[in-house]
């Protein structure tokens, strides 16, 4: 009987040093969440994660995080095609443009953002007329959710498109298919695993998103809180039990919704065959 050859030298030891590395990293972190929470009765966890003030911030968060991956789905696929299909003059700066979200801290992401939305600001000043508020309202969320977000989309989808081939795209032309007929039926299925994983990379990102959206927020109870603020309002009350309450709906909720995510992606190979 041949022994079994690894690809990797050494996968035991690689192994180990892997699982060592992800519970000290992430295991261990969320283990100590959930036993912080664990000390509240059912009753005190649902009394703290049921109270309209963290409901509404849980609204707010989670629909903000949907729509604005979303958006980003729809947006993030016709830039990353246009960088991709297109020849232009300053192609190059808006492909460098798109990471600017990675590498900007996001507090200054946050005051960028505020002073063009505000009322007197830039872009804010152009919308007042027409009564358009953005900064400090939950529309205000939804724009910082979406900067933040649009750089998982695009750099997902890019790959694909650069290794799409054009002839199937022609092949359909020349057998009569309209253009909508192509993208429906030749490119979107071949898109859809990388763009559905996207938009759950933006969705990640902008559920748990603080530094940028705090500032164009407004944070006004009921109205333009969002979950991690609750959270930090209270460990500042020394709160901590309701802290990690909060963290643990949080991650169950996000959860579930990856999970789905996932589960759509399997189907949707799965379709394929």
């Amino acid at each position: 009987m041949s022994r079994r050859i690894h690809v990797l030298p050494g996968f035991g030891l690689s192994l180990g040093y892997t699982l060592v590395y992800l519970s000290l990293i992430v295991l261990l972190p969320l283990s100590a969440v959930f036993l912080k929470t664990a000390t509240l009765t059912l009753q005190q966890f649902w009394d703290v994660i049921s109270a309209p003030r963290v409901l509404a911030s849980f609204k707010l968060s989670f629909g903000a995080a949907l729509l604005a991956a979303a958006i980003n789905a729809v947006f993030g696929l016709m830039l990353a095609w246009c960088i991709v299909r297109y020849e232009f003059f300053g192609k190059k700066l808006i492909d460098a443009l798109v990471d600017l979200p990675f590498a900007l801290p996001t507090a200054v992401a946050g005051i960028a953002l505020t002073a063009l939305y505000a009322p007197n600001g830039w872009i804010g000043s152009l919308l007042a007329p027409h009564d358009i508020k953005v900064a400090f309202t939950p529309l205000g969320v939804l724009v910082a959710l979406i900067f933040i977000g649009l750089p998982f989309v695009v750099r997902t989808v890019q790959p694909i498109l650069e290794d799409m081939e054009t002839e199937l795209e022609e092949a359909a032309a020349s057998l009569g298919a309209q253009r909508w007929q192509t993208f429906r039926h030749v490119i979107l299925p071949t898109l859809a695993p990388a763009l559905l994983t996207g938009f759950a990379l933006a969705f990640a990102r902008a559920v748990g998103e603080y530094g940028s959206v705090i500032f164009i927020a407004g944070n006004m109870p009921m109205v333009s809180e969002i979950a991690p603020l609750m959270i930090i309002t209270k460990l500042e009350q020394y709160d901590y039990t309701g802290a990690t309450a909060i963290a643990v709906a949080m991650l169950l909720i996000s959860f579930a919704l990856l999970l789905a995510i996932n589960l759509l992606q399997g189907w949707n190979k799965k379709g394929k065959r």
